[in-house]
């Protein structure tokens, strides 16, 4: 497959993959970023930057997080790592550009609403028809299907009717949005890129490709299979904040220290359990059993009390190589400096820009240093040439 003369050949294991992401928005974006980053020829269709925004409404385009323009700029390095070609779907002949791409692809990203791809001539069955090898993945919220389908929606909406928001927060208090990190991108873009790479698993046998509905109330439902579990086995309450996992355990939160920053506490294990009593001095005898929930309010007191005595980093590095599961609440902006994080290249800078580096790896096929988004339309007609697609334009309906 050519490769951009101005830029290094793409590896990774998903190289040789091509891939048509339809411009959207969250989580459509960053399952096609992910499948740039371990080595897929990803091309963008953005939008004519000069489009009236009339035309951009008429679309109703979005994963049902209601409209958005969705053109993306080199500042958003959600886009980094992929070619764009600008194309106005609702222009006849930017469509059959779009179509003979896709006609090409092994793979087409779709984040709109239910049913607009089909009302402009670029729905599932139109592409499998030209293209029966075709992955299509379609993006969205609430999915293809389902009374509430057409709705728009955001990440905290996903969340709320799968039971996930209403079990994140303190007891009593109101729930807490976990950021868009758990229905927008761990319920939805991840489960998008394993669909997509589950029927590309498939498609080696059958020879087909087929219609991927990620879903992202679906994806947070998988999500939530452990507290289902637990719940089955009648040691999971309803009731926020009052778990193991979700804070109400005083030997699983975090704990604020005497500069105001924070610690983090996930001594779980009875083994975990006493070195960090070790480390913060306190005798096993004097407090209630870590098992005894009547006994938590006052170990929550005590840790509270204790943990106050020492900053941040004073905690961080007193429990450096134990087994206490106590580590620094870190921001953003500190992370990437962080002993481990550093060492392993978890983090990356991009023009300028600090960001994860691509994951998992590999240990045959590692993935290329990401490459910096690019300006909607860039790379128009080096795409057509590399893909074929001027030839496939006057292909017959």
């Amino acid at each position: 497959m050519p490769n951009r003369n101005d830029q290094p050949a793409r590896h990774g294991p998903l190289s040789g993959l091509r891939v048509l992401e339809l411009a959207s928005l969250g989580p459509g974006p960053h399952a096609a970023m992910l499948l740039a980053d371990l080595g897929a020829d990803v091309v963008r269709v953005d939008r004519p930057v000069d489009r009236p925004a009339r035309r951009m409404l008429r679309l109703g385009d979005g994963d049902g997080d209601g409209d958005g323009d969705g053109d993306g700029t080199v500042a958003d390095q959600m886009l980094r790592n992929r070619r764009s070609i600008s194309a106005d779907l609702l222009d006849p002949d930017d469509l059959a550009t779009v179509r003979a791409l896709a006609d090409r692809a092994d793979v087409l990203v779709e984040g709109m609403r239910p049913g607009v791809t089909e009302r402009i001539g670029l729905g599932a069955q139109d592409c499998l028809a030209r293209n029966p090898r075709l992955v299509y993945a379609r993006m969205t919220g609430w999915g293809q299907s389902g009374p509430w389908a057409g709705r728009v929606g955001h990440d905290i909406n996903y969340l709320s009717i799968t039971g996930s928001l209403a079990a994140v927060g303190r007891a009593g208090e109101r729930p807490v949005p976990p950021l868009n990190l758990v229905a927008d991108f761990g319920g939805g873009s991840m489960f998008c890129v394993l669909g997509i790479l589950a029927a590309l698993v498939e498609r080696t046998a059958s020879g087909r490709g087929q219609v991927v509905d990620a879903a992202m109330v679906d994806g947070v439902s998988a999500l939530s299979q452990m507290v289902w579990a637990l719940r089955g086995q009648d040691i999971w309450s309803d009731e926020r904040g009052t778990n193991l996992l979700d804070g109400g355990a005083p030997f699983y939160d975090t704990y604020t220290c005497a500069d105001g920053r924070y610690v983090a506490v996930g001594a779980l294990e009875p083994h975990f359990y006493a070195v960090l009593l070790e480390g913060l001095g306190l005798d096993p005898a004097t407090l209630p059993a870590q098992d005894d929930r009547t006994g938590w309010p006052v170990l929550r007191a005590t840790f509270t009390e204790v943990f106050a005595t020492r900053t941040r980093d004073e905690w961080a590095a007193r429990f450096d190589g134990t087994d206490a599961c106590v580590t620094p609440v870190l921001t953003y902006a500190e992370a990437p400096t962080h002993p481990h994080l550093a060492a392993r290249g978890t983090h990356l800078v991009l023009d300028g820009v600090p960001q994860a580096a691509p994951a998992p790896r590999f240990s045959r096929t590692p993935a290329s240093a990401p490459r910096p988004p690019r300006v909607p339309g860039a790379d128009t007609a080096e795409v057509l040439r590399d893909w074929g697609a001027g030839e496939m334009r006057d292909r017959p309906e």
